[in-house]
């Protein structure tokens, strides 16, 4: 889609206009990691060593403690597929030296949680192939577009999730709901993934239709907003999260990526939890136990989707 430049009551088409090169664009993204993707840099150019004989452009800690590989390419190119993938599987069997990269630059303390993954790929365009083949794959793949404009406008947009990938039309004659929940338990036991329906199952009906609630109305704002549930919370994310849910007996605790000096939320449910530890992200606390209380929270989940870019 072309980008326009408003003045008054005309439009103006903006050129784009190419990066210089991968390194640029590389040199950008690592630069504003913290604002594009809520990630903390490990290593920029990191060897996996003589017998691999590879370099992983960008790797990254994400902001719930998972790993993050990142590369970029300056022109389309299904080497960037096959690379990312290559670097994958390199990861999953040197975990060790990616904590110790983490503790070298982030400090001994630092968390590492391998429950996922995260594989960024960045070029300017995907090959309707490369597309199919990673949605067939099942790869965790983060597949983004990007382009840069005449007037330094950088837009980046995500063309391909992990949670879009692995789609299989194929049920070999077998309940297609079984078969679902089978791939569901073994994905859980292999990876150790979570879902939406164990955050919520056994929970009393009224807090369960509030967290359906929130999870709608916050999926409803965007359809890039994706749903990654963890072990203790639910995080609903674009580039980075914008909100994380917690599922209790008799209420739900929304973590919102809001600065709570800016956003105090609605009166008597809400807190600053800056400096409060809690499960997820997001340093706006509101605490939801029926529904008059959640439709006072939905501006404020909105507003954090506009923050982080939505």
């Amino acid at each position: 889609m072309p980008l326009f430049a408003v003045s008054k009551t005309n439009l103006r088409a903006v050129p784009q206009r190419p990066f210089p090169s991968e390194k640029a664009l590389q040199r950008l993204i690592e630069s504003n990691l913290d604002v594009v993707f809520k990630c903390r840099l490990v290593a920029t150019e990191f060897s996996t060593g003589a017998q691999h004989a590879g370099r992983i452009d960008t790797l990254a800690l994400s902001e719930d403690d998972n790993p993050v590989i990142i590369e970029y390419k300056n022109a389309e190119s299904s080497d960037l597929i096959n690379q990312s993938l290559f670097y994958l599987a390199w990861i999953q069997d040197h975990k060790g030296d990616f904590h110790v990269a983490a503790q070298q630059t982030l400090g001994e303390k630092i968390k590492v949680d391998w429950s996922a993954i995260r594989v960024i790929c960045i070029a300017p365009n995907y090959r309707k192939y490369d597309l199919h083949a990673a949605r067939v794959m099942g790869a965790a793949l983060e597949l983004w577009t990007y382009r840069l404009f005449e007037n330094d406008v950088i837009f980046l947009e995500e063309v391909l999730r992990k949670s879009d990938a692995g789609i299989d039309t194929t049920t070999g004659g077998k309940n297609p709901v079984m078969v679902a929940a089978g791939k569901k338990a073994a994905l859980v036991r292999a990876t150790g993934t979570y879902s939406f329906d164990q955050h919520v199952h056994g929970k009393p009906d009224g807090v369960r239709q509030l967290a359906l609630a929130v999870n709608d109305f916050t999926t409803g704002l965007d359809s890039s907003i994706e749903v990654v549930p963890k072990k203790f919370y639910v995080a609903f994310k674009t580039s980075q999260n914008i909100l994380c849910l917690e599922v209790k007996q008799k209420k739900l605790h929304l973590y919102l990526k809001l600065d709570p000096k800016r956003f105090s939320g609605p009166k008597g449910i809400s807190r600053d939890v800056s400096a409060v530890g809690h499960y997820g992200t997001g340093d706006l606390e509101i605490t939801v136990t029926n529904e008059p209380q959640l439709e006072q929270a939905k501006a404020f989940i909105k507003k954090a989707y506009e923050e982080v870019g939505g």
